[in-house]
């Protein structure tokens, strides 16, 4: 386990803060207040929070908006984390280099980047790449899958993250699609990458 996990492990606060922008003031205030996190819309964390909010969150929001808008505000919160990560985590140089190199020596940089980050986004679950083509991101025991089971794939969360970085620094023809999840029996979520 990573050195920054305690024993109860944490995950960084896009996956709070931008799943309450996805959803908006009004769906966001009855999803977290059912999943007993209120504080976290007047008070938004600006440090790791515990993995299990993020279970919860997502748990609350698929009974109460059903499958489908639940899904719709997981990726749209991906989307913005990804666009956070963009503007303030990864340095502007880096990115500059990764949109000039070929796609598959920018795609190996900026997984290895991931990879020594998963902790902020898996949690005390694992990340690793599977070298394609077509490319592979594996999160196995992750947060999200926990909030249930179901019947397709439930982390447009990842999905979307993978996919905005991809398409800004790799390629912009990158597309992502979650071929397996925990949710639905799977021993990892599964994300494929095609560019």
């Amino acid at each position: 386990m990573h050195a920054a996990l305690t024993a109860a492990a944490r995950i960084g606060p896009n996956a709070v803060t931008r799943f309450a922008e996805a959803l908006g003031p009004a769906r966001a205030q009855d999803i977290f207040a059912r999943a007993g996190l209120s504080d976290r819309l007047a008070n938004p964390p600006g440090r790791m929070v515990p993995e299990a909010e993020v279970t919860a969150l997502h748990r609350v929001a698929r009974s109460l908006l059903g499958e489908t808008d639940a899904e719709a505000a997981s990726r749209e919160a991906g989307r913005l984390t990804a666009l956070y990560l963009l503007a303030n985590r990864i340095p502007r140089v880096l990115q500059a280099v990764l949109k000039r190199l070929p796609a598959g020596l920018a795609a190996r940089i900026l997984t290895d980047a991931i990879g020594r980050h998963a902790w902020t986004f898996a949690g005390s679950g694992t990340f690793r790449v599977i070298p394609g083509p077509p490319m592979r991101l594996e999160v196995a025991g992750g947060p999200i899958p926990r909030a249930g089971a179901a019947d397709h794939p439930v982390c447009g969360y990842y999905a979307a993250t993978f996919e905005t970085l991809f398409r800004a620094l790799v390629s912009p023809r990158t597309q992502v699609a979650e071929v397996a999840c925990e949710a639905m029996g799977a021993p990892a979520c599964v994300f494929e990458l095609r560019w």
